[in-house]
This record gives C-alpha cells, sequence and structure tokens, in this order.
C-alpha cells in the first residue's frame, strides 16, 4: 500500500499536499461564486476556522471571472469545481483559479481534456480528478452490476490515465462514496495503484450530526490506515463547522497537534453544576487556541482531581465552589463563577 508520505508532493497556490506534508483541510463555499462580496466574506470566516484550501462552484462565465477579484481578497488557494464545460475549466484558470476540479469523463470529448491540460500545463495548474459513486460511466455499471468500490476506482484509474497520455501528472485524485464502508474499501483499493494524492472525504455526508458520524467514522479509519493527504467533511450545515469537524478528526487521529482537546465528564447524580453549559463555554472559549494541550471539565470537586490527571489543566466545580487542576493538583480554589476567566488565565500561561 502506497502511504501518504510516499505520495507525489502536488503545489496548490503555496500549500503543498502530499509528501511529508501535513493533511491539508479543505471546504467548499455554498454561495452564488459571482456574488464576490458574499464569497469572500465566506471564505475569511472560513480561513479565519483554519481553513487551508477553499473551493468554489464555477457553474457559469460570470463565476469564473469572479476568480480574479476573490483572489485578490483572500490569503487561501481557491480550487474552481468544474462540470461539464471545458470552457469554465480555461476561463477559471486563467483568472488565477489555483487548482480545478474536474471529471475527465464528463468534461467532453479528449479534445476539451486536452484543451484543459494544456492551459493547466502552461500555467502549472494542478487538476483534481474527482469521481463520486454516482458519476460512474454506465460500461463500469454495466461491469460490476451496480456501483462498486472497484468500479469507483476502475473509474478514478481511467481518468487518471486519460490526463497521463496528455503528458500531465501534476495531479490529486478524489473517489468518494456516501457509503462508509465502500468509500474505505475503495481507498484501501486504490492506494495500491495510484501514485497522486489523494484528496479524502465522505461525500453527501448528511447534516451536522449524522454528517459527523460518518465523516469520523469513515475518515477515522482511512486516515488511521496512512492513506489521505487532504480532507474536506461533507456536512449540510455552514461551511465552517467542516472545518471544526475536521480538525476534531485530525486532532483524535494524532495528526494535527496544535490544537486544545477538550475532556469533560457525562454528568451523573453527583453533579452540582451546569457541566453541559460550562463544557460548551470552554470549547468556545478555547476554540482558537493553537496549543497540543488537554484540558479536562468536571462536574464534581470530589472525583474531579483524580478524572483530570490526565489533562494538562483542569476544572471542576459545585456547590458554588470551583477548583483549578494541573498535573491532577488542585492549584487554586475560586468561586464558581471564576472557573472559566481562570481556565482561560491558566491556558494562555501554558
Amino acid at each position: 500500500m502506497l502511504l501518504r508520505e510516499n505520495t507525489k508532493e502536488i503545489n496548490i497556490g503555496g500549500v503543498k499536499i502530499g509528501g511529508n506534508n501535513r493533511i491539508a483541510i479543505q471546504s467548499m463555499t455554498n454561495t452564488f461564486t459571482e456574488d464576490v462580496e458574499s464569497t469572500v466574506n465566506q471564505i475569511l470566516r472560513l480561513e479565519e476556522a483554519g481553513c487551508d484550501i477553499v473551493r468554489s462552484t464555477v457553474p457559469n462565465m460570470n463565476a469564473a471571472e469572479a476568480f480574479k477579484e476573490i483572489k485578490k481578497r483572500i490569503h487561501i488557494p481557491l480550487v474552481a469545481d468544474i462540470h461539464f464545460d471545458y470552457r469554465l475549466a480555461i476561463a477559471a484558470m486563467e483568472n488565477g483559479a489555483d487548482k480545478i476540479r474536474i471529471n475527465p469523463g464528463n468534461i467532453g470529448s479528449r479534445e476539451n481534456v486536452a484543451k484543459v491540460v494544456a492551459v493547466a500545463k502552461e500555467r502549472n495548474i494542478p487538476i483534481r480528478i474527482g469521481v463520486n459513486s454516482g458519476s460512474l460511466e454506465k460500461e463500469i455499471l454495466e461491469k460490476y452490476g451496480s456501483v462498486t468500490a472497484e468500479g469507483i476506482v476502475e473509474s478514478a484509474l481511467k481518468q487518471i490515465k486519460a490526463v497521463e497520455d496528455l503528458d500531465y501528472d501534476n495531479l490529486v485524485v478524489s473517489i468518494k462514496s456516501s457509503n462508509v464502508l465502500m468509500a474505505v474499501e475503495a481507498h484501501k483499493l486504490i492506494a495500491n495503484k495510484c501514485k497522486y494524492p489523494l484528496h479524502v472525504g465522505i461525500t453527501e455526508a448528511g447534516t451536522l450530526l449524522s454528517g459527523t458520524i460518518k465523516s469520523s467514522v469513515g475518515l477515522g479509519i482511512i486516515l488511521s490506515e496512512g492513506i489521505g493527504n487532504t480532507i474536506r467533511v461533507s456536512l449540510t450545515d455552514e461551511p465552517e463547522n467542516e472545518i471544526l469537524v475536521a480538525k476534531y478528526i485530525l486532532n483524535t487521529l494524532g495528526l494535527k497537534k496544535d490544537m486544545v482537546e477538550i475532556i469533560s465528564c457525562p454528568t451523573c447524580g453527583r453533579t452540582k453544576i451546569d457541566i453541559i453549559g460550562l463544557a460548551k463555554k470552554v470549547e468556545d472559549t478555547l476554540a482558537g487556541v493553537n496549543k497540543p494541550i488537554k484540558v479536562a471539565v468536571m462536574g464534581c470537586i470530589v472525583n474531579g482531581p483524580g478524572e483530570a490527571k490526565e489533562a494538562d489543566i483542569g476544572i471542576a466545580g459545585g456547590d458554588g465552589v470551583g477548583l483549578l487542576i494541573k498535573g491532577g493538583e488542585v492549584i487554586k480554589k475560586v468561586p464558581e463563577d471564576k472557573l472559566l476567566e481562570e481556565l482561560k488565565r491558566e491556558v494562555d500561561r501554558f
């Protein structure tokens, strides 16, 4: 199996993926791309949330031309999402796209694919070859009888070869399915057959709750196998939440080491503090802190210090009293309403 560190390195507008580079987090705007103001504002919010690469749809020429202005006002690579019309791919690249996402199978004739590749080659712009379970060729569906992991991989390899035959290998590959186990199997199969960095995600995963669960399971398995160089969590929700979920997945797997990890007790009959509200406030307060530390939020001053031993810093409270814990030892007793303030002060010192 070709593990992520052995894949080809690709430079996407200054963000390198593949090889020994870190796993990049992506999202996609849901504004009308030609509405420059709305699109830029959303991208800036995504940047603040921790997005490394952003993709915007290009359904028409106005959207392609908007890339020129959008690029001036953002700070992360901008990818053009193209379907069907090769002219839009060319226009997006001419207006500053740092990468284009196409499925060569739906972009038209080989001649049209060649025109797109020629412009990409001239400007050294990476092409992401994207194949979804819902877009497989008729002959592949007939061969396998239905959508299968093998069929997804065969389609992707066919599209890769179509571009390689045009003497271009500045490629990123994406194979996605909404079926978690099928996606896992497909990624294991293609990791043995493809030298290019893989863009990994569970497509059409669902709403914030169901989509987070499906993405966490699917991406967790794939990434833990050493597969995947960049990820996008697909949620029917605000794009900023895709970034947050992606960060938590990477952090949980030990693949992102600049994020606060919060552990909190699940509440019980001993809890004499609003632990649910407190844990949420802690999460919100520390969301922008980029430090590899573990913070415990406990609802019982009897067992809290012991349960927080694995954390770098912890708090526990009840009956109006709060404890600040460090290295499993109580270092300060404060009024309950001062717990959050004291925790933030201690985290800032860390």
